[in-house]
């Protein structure tokens, strides 16, 4: 391949590919970063770094800025029951998450990773430039070519990497489209919402209200489309109901209306399926690897975690960084990801079965009994919950779904995927006191399949 001017080009700078970028330059490297747009610039998002993020951030030596400190969250469903779900400290991570603009973070991360020695460039990734029949750059829409021997795709849902290098199956990947607004309003605690349409015919996603700067609301909404990209219009157009929906369950005051602030809007890639994460010189992190939360939309944590990842495969196994990073990937997130994006794929197309599942989560006694598991479970925090009843709970949670799920399409797409070099799928261990209950129950419904 010869000399090229740059060891990584990182496209994106976005949470994900600035940390790459950071971890890359800290090392040594010469990290080109390309973003279509000049920073600060906002995002569609719910502003939350979750518990995982603020850990990997401290662990970075990143400094954030001022802002609320989360830690608790509510549910509001159907018949606007209430459950609140503990946040409780980790062994590998905080009890609590923070809330920072995406505007703030994503222009401190993009100027850590420049003050860190990479390089950074404007314009959109067009032409791409390719050696061998391997992805080595591209030609941006600034005129710029950008050449390095990895390339690491950060540039969101629709990735142009992705898609260049053919790492897309368009038909299995799990789209959804969120709008975001902000609102002068207080909020006591970040709350997704579960909402009922009609009755028992529930919203196919979710909308949340979360706290923002000192006096605003965060405020929005999550549509899944499936596989399709047809439903952007969906989540505008419900936006007004939804906040009459809010201020009816008392959550924001009768003077906030839909128009308040300016609305964003964007695509999110969920649950890793249909999408290659790494092949050759090529990885993907963040949403590009569809690695947002199917069940609660969480994706700046992953996207920094992941970009971390992707940027120490690179450093630590030249030439063999793309399976390096996909162990990382499928250690982390494999087992939570391949359950909840087949729950996702089965209930998006059963609103009734959507709303059931509400009335039942939220439901009096059982919320507050499920509330420690279901937060463990909700956010993705099994891998490092210190020992007790939540991680019990949740460990069932994700051994009852594994099984539930295991001969969906979607199932079966990630053992084909991740499982090709003769791994098996792990059902998560539960303890000796579960073990064998749960032997009986993989039993049963192993008859009944067959059956």
């Amino acid at each position: 391949m010869g000399e090229l001017p740059f060891d990584v080009l990182v496209v994106g700078g976005g949470p994900g590919g600035s940390v790459a970028a950071t971890v890359l330059a800290r090392a040594g490297a010469r990290v080109a970063l390309l973003d279509k747009a000049t920073f600060p610039r906002d995002k569609a998002c719910g502003d939350l770094v979750g518990p995982r993020g603020v850990q990997m951030l401290a662990d970075l030596d990143i400094s954030l800025p001022a802002g609320p400190v989360v830690g608790n969250m509510r549910v509001l469903g159907p018949g606007c029951r209430r459950v609140r779900l503990p946040s409780s400290e980790g062994i590998t991570y905080p009890g609590h998450g923070r809330v920072i603009p995406r505007a703030q973070l994503d222009a401190l991360l993009h100027d850590e990773a420049q003050r860190c020695g990479a390089t950074s460039f404007t314009g959109r990734a067009e032409e791409p430039l390719f050696d061998n029949g391997a992805l080595i750059g591209f030609r941006t829409s600034a005129g710029d070519v950008l050449r390095a021997r990895t390339v690491i795709g950060a540039d969101g849902a629709t990735s142009r990497v992705a898609a260049v290098s053919g790492l897309v199956d368009p038909d299995r990947v799990l789209w959804g489209f969120a709008v975001r607004t902000y609102l002068p309003q207080s909020v006591d605690l970040p709350t997704i919402v579960m909402w009922d349409l009609d009755r028992w015919r529930s919203l196919p996603g979710y909308g949340w209200i979360f706290p923002g700067e000192i006096g605003t609301a965060n405020v929005g909404l999550g549509v899944g489309t499936l596989s399709k990209r047809t439903g952007a219009a969906v989540a505008p157009k419900l936006l007004p109901d939804f906040m009459k929906h809010l201020r009816s369950a008392g959550m924001i005051d009768n003077r906030c209306h839909s128009d308040a602030g300016r609305i964003l809007g964007g695509w999110l890639k969920m649950g890793m399926v249909g999408t290659t994460p790494a092949v050759g010189n090529v990885l993907l992190v963040g949403d590009a690897a569809g690695l947002v939360n199917p069940l609660q939309g969480e994706g700046i944590a992953q996207a920094m975690t992941s970009g971390r990842a992707a940027a120490e495969a690179v450093i630590r196994s030249p030439g063999q960084a793309a399976n390096a990073y996909t162990d990382v990937l499928a250690g982390d997130h494999l087992p939570y990801q391949r359950v909840t994006a087949a729950l996702q794929s089965v209930l998006l197309e059963r609103p009734m079965l959507v709303a059931a599942l509400g009335r039942l989560l939220t439901a009096p006694g059982f919320g507050r009994a499920m509330s420690g598991g279901w937060a463990v479970f909700w956010n993705e925090l099994l891998d490092g919950a210190p020992p007790g009843r939540a991680r019990r709970v949740a460990s069932v949670a994700t051994a009852i779904g594994d099984l539930a799920t295991r001969h969906t399409d979607t199932a079966r797409w990630f053992d084909r995927a991740y499982y090709r070099r003769g791994r098996e799928p792990e059902t998560p261990y539960l303890g000796p006191d579960l073990e064998a209950a749960w032997a009986g129950i993989d039993r049963s419904v192993r008859r009944g399949v067959r059956g």
